[in-house]
């Protein structure tokens, strides 16, 4: 009798322990998305803001403009499904990466070897990509309950 009691009050805890935790993590989840994208925005608007001022918009000035959109894009996708999209992390490495190589090009006025190992890591990324979305469409994740996961 005594102990039907104790496990009866040690599943009450869990669950009330459970249920706090849950509630902290998704108030931090939610928190640090709103910050991210609220960042993500107030970083886009500086930087157009800036474009405005000089008075044109070059090439790295627009690239950058995608970067932030698909951070914004990638915040979006990961407030409405919990999922992180690595697809879009490696869509803002390849802009990155070419917007360092239009930079590159545009200063030095030559081509070297370093434009050929930032092209060979865009080709790489997109690669990457390509087996990303081959393992997604081939080997998709269940439910999250599936999975062990929320």
């Amino acid at each position: 009798m005594k102990t039907d009691w104790a496990e009866s009050f040690r599943q009450r805890i869990n669950a009330f322990a459970d249920a706090t935790g849950n509630l902290l993590v998704d108030a931090f989840h939610y928190l640090a998305l709103f910050a991210i994208g609220a960042a993500t925005v107030w970083s886009a608007v500086v930087a157009f803001l800036a474009m405005a001022g000089k008075g044109h918009a070059s090439i790295d000035d627009i690239l950058l403009l995608f970067i932030y959109l698909e951070l914004g894009a990638m915040v979006g996708i990961y407030f409405k499904t919990n999922h992180m999209p690595v697809r879009f992390l490696i869509y803002v490495a390849m802009t990155a990466l070419t917007r360092m190589l239009i930079s590159d090009v545009q200063a030095h006025h030559r081509p070297d070897l370093g434009v050929i190992y930032i092209t060979a890591a865009i080709l790489l990324l997109a690669v990457a990509t390509l087996v990303v979305r081959y393992a997604s469409s081939k080997y998709p994740a269940g439910p999250a309950g599936e999975r062990g996961g929320r």
